[in-house]
């Protein structure tokens, strides 16, 4: 059954990356997918924000940041669990009007987000799932993840999910707030909390870098 393609349209008002998070117990990795402009505009018959999911590829050929306004079609995602966009699949994608260079010397940074790589290479650290919400939406150093949690490593049908918000930006932002440490399930009622994680990832940075 073919899935039909929504229409969309407008502002784009910040450009994220597109991590996928994999966790089991006190191990996890990444899949750098893309990335998601959020858009501010029309949604087929609707007028509202939404998030589209754009891979590298199309990234790298449209350069699209905050300030744009673009257009294009996508399907609706297979999955709600393991995206945090609404549309994937995108097509028809063109840059209507290109926006001001919206770089801002101080958060939350706008601007044209960095090659995966470059993420990669930063590392992040967690952030307080609020202090996402409330400031750091647009920013191209915040990052809202799918996470998927292998509960049984002998048994990895057992699975949950759950969204986790981190910062790929300068560690003297002054916006940053860590939150709660996350605990991990495990079996037989197991779990494990980190703390010293986020530290490591990102300790080989400079307070402004």
């Amino acid at each position: 059954m073919l899935t039909s393609k929504i229409a969309f349209s407008g502002l784009v008002v910040g450009v994220q990356p597109r991590i996928r998070l994999t966790r089991s117990f006190d191990q996890r990795s990444h899949t750098y997918q893309g990335y998601i402009p959020h858009i501010d505009g029309n949604v087929g018959d609707e007028r509202r924000t939404v998030l589209v999911a754009i891979g590298e590829a199309a990234q790298e050929k449209h350069q699209i940041r905050a300030g744009d306004r673009v257009r294009g079609e996508g399907v609706p995602v297979a999955d709600p669990e393991t995206e945090i966009a609404e549309l994937y699949k995108v097509s028809k994608l063109v840059v209507i009007e290109r926006g001001v260079d919206a770089t801002m010397p101080s958060p939350p940074w706008l601007g044209l987000p960095p090659a995966l790589d470059v993420y990669r290479a930063r590392g992040h650290r967690r952030l307080d799932a609020r202090t996402f919400a409330d400031k750091c939406t647009t920013c191209i150093w915040g990052c809202r993840m799918p996470v998927e949690m292998i509960i049984d490593q002998w048994n990895p049908s057992r699975k949950r999910y759950r969204e986790e918000t981190f910062c790929y930006g300068p560690l003297a932002c002054s916006l940053y707030k860590t939150g709660p440490t996350r605990k991990v399930p495990g079996r037989k009622g197991m779990s494990w909390e980190e703390d010293w994680v986020d530290e490591d990832a990102v300790r080989h940075r400079r307070p402004d870098d």
